[in-house]
C-alpha cells in the first residue's frame, strides 16, 4: 500500500512538475495588451527600486539606459507615471548631464531630455544638453587615437573608442539635432559613428569589439571574443541613431546596411531557449542566461521586422522566441532576473541578479514587440508625408478627412502620437503633428484606437472657451501664446467698445488661461506670464475693419459664440458680430472663425462678411501701434509682395517686449498703412506717463489692406511672442519666423494615404 501510494505521489509530483516546466517553455501571449502588461510590471518594479538610491548618479549611464526604455513605455501606455517619473527626474536635476565633458557615458541622459523636449517642446529641457555639445564641437578633444588603454585614462574616453559608447552618444547627438534642426549635431553623430565602426567592426564576423584591446584575444574555442551586451549596445544604438536620421540623408543606406550585415549574425548566434549568451562565439562557456543583450538584440530585430529592413519569416519567430524568453525572466513582482551585472564575471552572477539598463532594453524590446502585435490585428493605413521645402518643418500640423476613434503611431518608432479628431462644416478631419527634415518623407500609421492596448493621455497644447466669469470674454491659446476677444458684457461692465484680439504673453509651455481668470493677477508679471497689452478701441492684435483710404470702420464687441473643436493639437471657434455701418449708411456683418494649432504662435482668422450692396470689400488688417518715447526702440517691417508685417513694440515699464505679426496670403495686400497718416512726430515720440498696470495705450492702428470678396472667408494669421520667453529676444529673429510662416503657407505638407 505505502509503495503504491509512494509511487502515485511521485507520478503525481512528475506530472505536477512536466506541466510546469510546460508552462514555463510555453509561448507567452503576445498581443497588445500583454505585451503591455509585462512592460507595466518591469517598469513599476524598477520605479519602486530606483537604482540610483544605491550611490548611482541619476543622469550616469547606467540609469540613461533604463530611461530610454521607460520613454519607450511612456509612447505606448495609457499610464501617465511613467512619462511624469521622467519629467521628474528631469526637473529634479536641472536637465543636466554628467559631469565630464567628452564622456559619452555622460551624455547618453541627454536621450531622455531631447525626447521629453520633442513632447512638451520646453527649451529649458535641452539648454544643459545643448551649451555642453557646443563646447564640444567648439572645443574638440586633442585626443586623436582610439585605442583604449585602460579605462581610467579619461582621454582614452573622449573618443567614441569602446562599442557601448554607440548606443550612449550618437543617438543622444542625433535626437538633438531633432530638437533644433542643428545640422553640425547630426554630422558630428554621424562622422564619428563611422570613424568608431571603421575602427572597432570586424567585417568578416559582422560584429564589433568591445575596444582595442580585444583585437587579438580568443575565447577557450579558439574563436574571437565578441561581447553580447557589447553588440547589443551597439545594436540599439543602431536603431536609436537610425530613428533619427532624416529618411533621405545620404548615409541613411549605409546604416542600414551594416544593420542587416548586423541582425544576420546575431540571428545565428541565438540560443536554443531564445536568449543570448555574454559570448556571442563562445556561448558554452558562459552558459548562464543573460537578459540585458538579449532584450537589446530582441529590440533590433523587431524594429529591422516592423521596417521592412529585415525578412518577416526568417526575423519573426526570432522576435518571438526571444520575447517568450525574456518575459520568462520576469518574477511575479516584476523583477527582471538574469541581468549581468556591471563589471562582473560573465561565467558567473546570480540568476536573480538585476540592473536598469537590462529593463531598459527589456522595455525597448517590449514596443517593438508592441507594435508587431498591433500591426499584426490593425492593419493599419500607412500615412507619407513630404516636406517639399528646403527648410525644416517643426510641430506642423497634419490634416486628414477620415472619421473614428483613431489613433496614429510614429513609423519610425512605436510612440502614439496625440492626435485630434473632430467635423467642421461636415467635413471629418484627423490631426497630429510631424516634423520633417528639408525635402524629408516619414510614414505614419492611422488605425482603429480599439487595436491598441491603450492610448496614451494627451499632453494639451491648445484650449478655447468661452469665459462668462468675465463679462463674456473668450479666450484661446497654444502652448506658446495666449489671447482674448471681448463680449457685449463687457460694454456693460465696463463701456470698453473693442473687436480687437488682446495677447496674454508666457514663457512656460504649459496653459494659463484659467489660472489667469482665476488668480485675476492680469497685468502683475508672474515670472511666467501676464496681461502687458492694450487693446483700447484699436485692431489690437489682429483686428480689422472697412478701409475707406481715409477711416476704419469697426464692429463692436462679438454678441454669439460657438466651440468647434478644443483638444491636443488644435482649438477652434468661431464669434459672430452684429452689422454696423461702415460709411454712407452702408451695413456689413461678420461671422469670423478662429483656429489655433499647438506649436505656433500664429492663430488662424477665416473672416466672412455680409452686406447687400458690394461684392467686395476693402479690408484693413492692424496692430496697435504704441508711443515710441526717444529712448525706447521699435521696429516695424513688412513685405509686400508675402504679405506679412511684423512690429516689434517699444518697452514700457520693465516687463520685457511683446511683438506682434500679421500675415495674409501671398500676393494679397495692396498697401501697408496706417489709420493716421497724419500724426505728428510729437505725439509719436510722446514721453507717455508710465503706466500703472498695462502696457502703452494704442495710438493708431498700423494697417495691412486687401480686398474681402462678400460672402467668401478671408483668410489671415495673427500671433505674438514675448522677449522673455527666450524664444525671439529680438526683432530679428521675430521677423525671420513670421518670414519663414509665409514659407511654410505657400509650401504645404504633401499627404498620402495608402491602403
Amino acid at each position: 500500500m505505502k509503495k503504491i501510494l509512494a509511487l502515485s505521489t511521485g507520478l503525481i509530483a512528475g506530472i505536477f512538475l512536466a506541466a510546469n516546466l510546460q508552462a514555463q517553455t510555453a509561448a507567452p501571449d503576445i498581443s497588445p495588451k500583454a505585451v503591455l502588461d509585462v512592460m507595466q510590471r518591469v517598469a513599476d518594479w524598477q520605479l519602486a527600486h530606483p537604482s540610483f538610491a544605491t550611490n548611482r548618479a541619476a543622469t550616469g549611464w547606467v540609469q540613461a539606459a533604463g530611461n530610454a526604455g521607460m520613454m519607450a513605455l511612456a509612447g505606448i501606455s495609457g499610464e501617465a507615471r511613467y512619462r511624469d517619473a521622467m519629467l521628474a527626474l528631469g526637473e529634479t536635476n536641472d536637465w543636466k548631464l554628467g559631469r565630464r565633458v567628452y564622456d559619452a557615458d555622460d551624455h547618453c541622459i541627454g536621450q531622455t531630455w531631447a525626447e521629453l523636449y520633442l513632447l512638451y517642446r520646453a527649451p529649458k529641457m535641452i539648454t544643459p544638453l545643448r551649451e555642453k555639445f557646443d563646447h564640444v564641437l567648439a572645443n574638440p578633444s586633442t585626443t586623436a587615437s582610439l585605442e583604449y588603454v585602460k579605462k581610467e585614462d579619461a582621454k582614452t574616453r573622449e573618443n567614441w573608442a569602446w562599442c557601448d559608447s554607440l548606443f550612449m552618444g550618437p543617438p543622444t547627438w542625433v535626437r538633438l539635432y531633432a530638437a533644433t534642426g542643428d545640422a553640425r549635431y547630426l554630422d558630428f553623430a554621424v562622422k564619428n559613428w563611422w570613424r568608431t565602426t571603421d575602427f572597432l567592426y570586424d567585417k568578416d564576423e559582422h560584429l564589433f569589439f568591445r575596444d582595442s584591446t580585444y583585437f587579438k584575444k580568443t575565447e577557450a574555442n579558439g574563436k574571437k571574443v565578441f561581447w553580447g551586451r557589447g553588440n547589443g549596445w551597439v545594436m540599439g544604438g543602431l536603431v536609436r541613431t537610425l530613428q533619427y536620421i532624416p529618411v533621405n540623408h545620404p548615409d541613411r543606406a549605409r546604416f542600414e546596411q551594416l544593420f542587416k550585415d548586423m541582425s544576420a549574425k546575431i540571428l545565428t548566434c541565438q540560443q536554443s531557449d531564445g536568449l543570448w549568451r555574454a559570448s556571442l562565439l563562445d556561448p558554452d562557456s558562459y552558459p548562464l542566461k543573460e537578459t540585458s543583450g538579449s532584450g537589446f538584440y530582441t529590440y533590433a530585430l523587431a524594429w529591422g521586422v516592423n521596417q521592412g529592413l529585415l525578412d518577416r519569416a526568417t526575423f519573426e519567430p526570432a522576435v518571438r522566441k526571444a520575447w517568450a524568453a525574456l518575459v520568462r525572466c520576469v518574477a511575479e513582482d516584476g523583477k527582471l532576473t538574469h541581468v549581468q551585472p556591471i563589471g562582473a564575471d560573465p561565467k558567473k552572477f546570480a540568476e536573480d541578479a538585476t540592473e536598469v539598463y537590462g529593463v531598459g532594453a527589456c522595455l525597448l524590446a517590449g514596443s517593438e514587440v508592441y507594435r508587431m502585435a498591433v500591426f499584426e490585428s490593425a492593419k493599419p493605413k500607412a500615412v507619407k508625408v513630404s516636406n517639399p521645402a528646403a527648410f525644416g518643418r517643426e510641430s506642423e500640423t497634419v490634416e486628414l478627412a477620415l472619421a473614428g476613434k483613431l489613433a496614429v503611431m510614429d513609423g519610425l518608432t512605436s510612440r502614439i502620437l496625440d492626435s485630434q479628431t473632430y467635423t467642421e462644416d461636415g467635413v471629418d478631419k484627423l490631426l497630429f503633428q510631424a516634423d520633417l527634415a528639408p525635402g524629408e518623407t516619414r510614414t505614419y500609421y492611422v488605425m482603429d484606437a480599439s487595436a491598441l492596448a491603450a492610448v496614451p493621455p494627451p499632453i494639451m497644447k491648445t484650449m478655447a472657451r468661452y469665459v462668462p466669469e468675465r463679462f463674456d470674454d473668450f479666450a484661446w491659446e497654444s502652448d506658446r501664446i495666449a489671447h482674448r476677444i471681448y463680449g457685449i458684457a463687457l460694454i456693460k461692465a465696463e463701456g470698453t467698445i473693442s473687436s480687437g484680439a488682446d495677447v496674454w504673453i508666457k514663457k512656460d509651455r504649459g496653459l494659463i488661461v484659467d489660472t489667469m481668470y482665476a488668480t485675476k493677477h492680469y497685468h502683475e508679471d508672474n515670472g511666467s506670464f501676464m496681461d502687458d497689452y492694450r487693446v483700447g478701441k484699436s485692431r489690437g492684435c489682429g483686428g480689422l475693419g472697412i478701409w475707406d483710404g481715409k477711416k476704419l470702420y469697426v464692429s463692436s464687441n462679438w454678441k454669439n459664440w460657438k466651440v468647434i473643436t478644443t483638444g491636443p493639437v488644435r482649438s477652434e471657434f468661431e464669434l459672430a458680430y452684429e452689422a454696423w455701418d461702415a460709411g454712407g449708411g452702408r451695413m456689413v456683418s461678420e461671422v469670423k472663425r478662429f483656429s489655433i494649432d499647438a506649436g505656433s504662435w500664429m492663430t488662424k482668422a477665416q473672416c466672412t462678411l455680409s452686406s447687400d450692396d458690394k461684392t467686395t470689400l476693402p479690408i484693413g488688417v492692424g496692430l496697435a501701434e504704441r508711443a515710441c518715447p526717444t529712448n525706447r526702440e521699435e521696429f516695424i517691417a513688412h513685405d509686400l509682395g508675402e504679405g506679412w508685417m511684423t512690429y516689434w513694440q517699444p518697452e514700457d515699464q520693465p516687463k520685457g517686449t511683446t511683438a506682434v505679426a500679421i500675415v495674409l496670403g501671398k500676393g494679397e495686400v495692396k498697401e501697408f498703412t496706417n489709420d493716421d497718416p497724419g500724426m505728428p512726430d510729437s505725439k509719436k515720440h510722446a514721453n507717455v506717463p508710465q503706466p500703472t498696470h498695462e502696457g502703452y495705450p494704442p495710438i493708431r492702428t498700423q494697417l495691412a489692406v486687401t480686398q474681402a470678396e462678400v460672402g467668401k472667408p478671408l483668410t489671415y494669421y495673427f500671433g505674438a511672442s514675448w522677449d522673455r520667453s527666450g524664444d525671439f529676444t529680438n526683432h530679428l529673429q521675430w521677423e525671420a519666423y513670421v518670414k519663414r510662416f509665409a514659407e511654410r503657407r505657400d509650401a504645404p505638407l504633401q499627404v498620402t494615404v495608402e491602403n
